[in-house]
């Protein structure tokens, strides 16, 4: 999104997809520093990382010794990985906004004097906002933090018409990326677009029934480390007697349970959408992360923590190696972009199915402004796109694209297709396209066609 942005493209209307504008612009300025933006987006996503952990830190210092903090940190940087959020998926890039948000709002109840709360909330919702310009799913964590706030202004006895404008002030700010990107396109006479892919269109997609809850009962195992650890606290009872670190719990026990509660929503349940949850259950882990390098007693909390440990570190490990399995090395993805380039000879190149990153290597013309695959060769999509998939495919099959690659999979190996539009392509190559080579990447093999 971000390189087609960068030659011209608007997204939304030229290209397409349903992601806050904050995020490909995100991009966007990865893709205008000097070198190759793909090593620009993941140093800058090791820099997002590290600076979560580091603020996972400060906050587990709330409830945990220095030991217990800076495990809760390590924990958090090994278990990104795990849940398939490495370099460069959303949440590495917003959770860091979120859990500083929180961290401002926990200062905001530890202090008696209420009168930079006002402050703290500004700068804590603006924070929010920006988030959520990086991924709409921050909604609950930032509605979460907006509540915290306006009860401690209400525990401060704050009067109704001050604690209102208050929170007409917070929720501007925590709205307001939001609400300038929706101008940019709407004084563009775009308001619709605009709309429908940032908020309407999410709505409209089918849900795909078994393989999701499959996905969630894989992740609620990932996640159960956690679940164990925060369960096995050995500090929870000494907390309940000291006013400081029981109310540091309830503030980061609410900012857990909106993540949680915000995973829980969607209902797809992909492995990064768990990213959210690692910031605040690393938190709350921290005590007995310390139990489990300090020894002794409860031996619940010290095997716990050292289970949640060695958990993340291999998860981390072993979902990595799995990605380059799955998806494929550099040397591959080189190979297929020169032999894609030798093909298209200045025309248009067709991914029906396959890695979207390929285009940007290949740097072709793409012949529909629906350029991820998925949006037009499923089912669950098919509504959902502002435009009939089938319809689509056949104008882009009738335009004669100068490469056309499809999966080698069987149908029944396909992630839910949709058979009428791939049924218009594969009646299209039988017709009027020649296959002239096979590419592979990862376990995933395609048959690259060319027009006879």
């Amino acid at each position: 999104m971000a390189d087609r942005w960068a030659h011209g493209a608007v997204p939304f209307i030229d290209i397409w997809d349903r992601k806050p504008l904050g995020l490909f612009a995100l991009y966007r300025l990865f893709h205008a520093l000097p070198g190759d933006p793909v090593i620009a987006y993941q140093l800058a996503g090791i820099a997002s990382t590290a600076a979560a952990a580091l603020v996972v830190r400060r906050l587990a210092l709330e409830l945990a010794p220095p030991r217990g903090a800076w495990l809760a940190g390590m924990v958090y940087v090994c278990a990104m990985p795990a849940f398939n959020c490495a370099l460069g998926q959303s949440p590495v890039f917003y959770n860091p906004l979120v859990a500083l948000a929180a961290l401002l709002v926990l200062r905001s109840w530890q202090q008696e004097d209420t009168a930079a709360l006002l402050r703290l909330g500004g700068v804590a919702m603006t924070l929010i906002g920006l988030a959520l310009q990086i991924k709409y799913a921050a909604v609950f964590e930032g509605m979460a933090l907006g509540v915290l706030l306006l009860a401690r202004g209400w525990h401060a006895r704050w009067p109704l018409p001050r604690l209102a404008g208050a929170a007409l002030l917070w929720c501007g700010l925590a709205l307001a990326p939001t609400l300038a990107a929706f101008a940019a396109y709407a004084l563009q006479g775009q308001a619709h677009a605009f709309v429908f892919a940032n908020f309407t269109s999410v709505l409209e997609r089918l849900p795909d029934g078994a393989p999701s809850w499959r996905r969630l009962l894989k992740l609620s195992a990932g996640l159960s480390p956690f679940a164990l650890a925060i369960a096995f606290d050995p500090l929870r009872r000494a907390a309940r007697g000291d006013l400081i670190r029981s109310r540091a719990r309830r503030v980061l026990g609410c900012w857990a349970g909106a993540a949680v509660l915000g995973f829980l929503a969607f209902g797809t349940w992909y492995d990064h959408y768990a990213g959210p949850l690692l910031a605040p259950l690393a938190v709350l882990a921290a005590p007995t992360l310390a139990a489990a390098v300090r020894g002794g007693k409860p031996w619940q909390a010290r095997w716990s923590g050292r289970f949640l440990l060695l958990a993340s570190a291999i998860g981390g490990l072993v979902v990595m190696a799995g990605a380059v399995e799955n998806h494929g090395t550099a040397d591959q993805y080189h190979r297929a972009i020169a032999l894609l380039r030798a093909n298209v000879h200045g025309g248009c190149y067709f991914q029906f199915d396959g890695a979207p990153a390929l285009y940007r290597g290949v740097d072709a013309c793409i012949p529909t402004r629906f350029a991820f695959p998925n949006h037009l060769n499923t089912w669950t999509e098919a509504p959902a796109v502002g435009a009939d998939p089938a319809t689509e495919v056949a104008r882009i099959m009738a335009a004669r694209p100068d490469v056309v690659q499809v999966s080698e999979a069987s149908e029944e190996d396909l992630y839910l297709p949709n058979r009428q539009t791939r049924t218009i392509v594969n009646q299209a190559l039988a017709r009027d396209y020649v296959r002239f080579a096979e590419m592979t990447l990862g376990n995933e093999r395609y048959g690259l066609y060319r027009p006879r």
